[in-house]
């Protein structure tokens, strides 16, 4: 049996292959499907199946299209709702491969719809445990994504509730040295305080893992509600477009207009920048916002694009441009991009230049604007009079930003004040608005 992971750092996200005699089965797939049809021939194998742990809120699975491909059988559970082919796999349901066995055991607590799929191989023992979003490796999966999305709905702490019984009764159960296959890893926004291990075991996770301590459901509950992190905008999108099935991968980033070299400013289109910071400094679109490419470029697009939005993509170059629209593709945005263009003759508008030591001697005379996450915010301000707005809401609240005088957007590390100020200088237009970007480490 081998059993491989693909793992996906921009989202944290992990996906499977098993393959057996000539056969496999793929777990949480990926938008791209291709990695997965690679793996297979490599193996001399035949993709026979494919099994989603639950309708995914962070990525757009290629399950339906894999299927459409290979013939595939998908696997869900019934109570997911699932609007595409496939067959019910709850608890009491296996699949043969050759002489090995998955079983699926419903675990709702991250979703009512959660399953986990336990491995009995060849001798009968059981010896992995593929557990989707329900376990990590030092976490469980947060509980308050499907409060408004998915065939079923459940309040977060409902959900809380199912998570604690689904850790007591199914899987600390299980035998301590079964090997723990999760669905993400550090920086996944489906978790809080995941380890930087993308596998583990039962009996590890008994011994390190803060939620499989002994506390009573209360406790879990209120510990496990505690500080988890902001929900992007596409969570609930992706929630219903894995519930039908996304379209082809490569055909529907094909459809993308590339590279364009001049576009309209029309005043309802919405521009995004990922140049970095310092090209976009120099010349940019009016009201355009620069989300740089980079590691999580496509979580902060579906944090601050609403999976409503069409926008353009503005690059320096074709190759730029093509990486960015893949990157959407994941989060199912490359629908949204109404072309994808190269840093056009528009691009003339500069942003302001903050004086940075006027601003260290006399910081009263600027409002300053935190971007930051609410963690982060409650871990401590770094200013005490600044305004804190965290970036994935600054679109909806830019306008309780004053504007009698001047303003100095901070974060972390200068990745989201760069966005930032794109944000707010789009609707501010009487003061200067500047980035103090990675200033701040002066502060910090």
């Amino acid at each position: 049996m081998i059993i491989h992971q693909f793992y996906d750092k921009g989202l944290a996200h992990a996906s499977y292959a098993i393959v057996r005699s000539g056969k496999m089965i793929v777990i949480d797939p990926a938008r791209n499907p291709q990695p997965y049809y690679d793996f297979a021939e490599l193996h001399e194998a035949s993709i026979v199946g494919v099994i989603e742990t639950h309708p995914h809120a962070d990525f757009v699975s290629a399950h339906l299209e894999i299927h459409q491909t290979t013939g595939a059988t998908i696997y869900v559970s019934k109570l997911a709702g699932a609007e595409y082919p496939h067959e019910a796999f709850d608890d009491g349901d296996v699949i043969k491969l050759e002489d090995i066995s998955l079983k699926a055991i419903n675990t709702p607590g991250h979703s009512p719809d959660s399953i986990c799929i336990l491995v009995e191989n060849e001798s009968g023992k059981d010896c992995a445990i593929f557990t989707g979003d329900t376990l990590f490796a030092g976490d469980v999966g947060r509980p308050d994504l499907r409060e408004t999305a998915g065939n079923i709905t459940a309040k977060k702490e409902e959900l809380a509730r199912q998570m604690y019984h689904s850790t007591r009764e199914k899987l600390m159960t299980l035998p301590p040295d079964v090997t723990v296959y999760p669905a993400h890893g550090p920086g996944s926004l489906c978790g809080k305080s995941m380890s930087p291990d993308l596998q583990t075991t039962i009996g590890k996770e008994l011994r390190e893992n803060y939620a499989l301590q002994l506390m009573d459901e209360l406790a879990f509950v209120k510990i496990l509600m505690a500080d988890q992190p902001f929900m992007p905008k596409y969570f609930r999108y992706d929630v219903e477009l894995n519930k039908t099935g996304a379209p082809a991968y490569a055909e529907s980033i094909a459809n993308v207009s590339k590279p364009v070299e001049e576009i309209s400013l029309d005043n309802d289109a919405l521009f995004i920048d990922i140049r970095p910071k310092e090209d976009y400094r120099n010349g940019h679109v009016k009201r355009s916002i620069n989300l740089q490419d980079g590691e999580k470029f496509e979580t902060w697009l579906g944090s601050v694009v609403g999976p409503e939005e069409a926008f353009y993509l503005i690059g320096s170059d074709t190759e730029a441009l093509d990486i960015a629209i893949a990157k959407a593709a994941k989060i199912g945005y490359e629908g949204n991009i109404r072309a994808a263009v190269l840093t056009p003759s528009t691009a003339v508008e500069k942003s302001a230049k903050l004086d940075v030591e006027a601003f260290k001697a006399n910081p009263q005379n600027y409002t300053i604007v935190d971007v930051r996450n609410w963690g982060e915010i409650n871990s401590g301000k770094l200013f005490n009079n600044a305004l804190t707005i965290p970036l994935p809401e600054l679109r909806e609240r830019v306008s309780e930003i004053p504007t009698d005088q001047p303003i100095v957007v901070h974060c972390a590390a200068g990745y989201r004040s760069a966005a930032a100020v794109g944000i707010i200088t789009s609707v501010v237009e009487d003061v200067p608005v500047y980035d103090l970007s990675d200033n701040i480490k002066h502060w910090q």
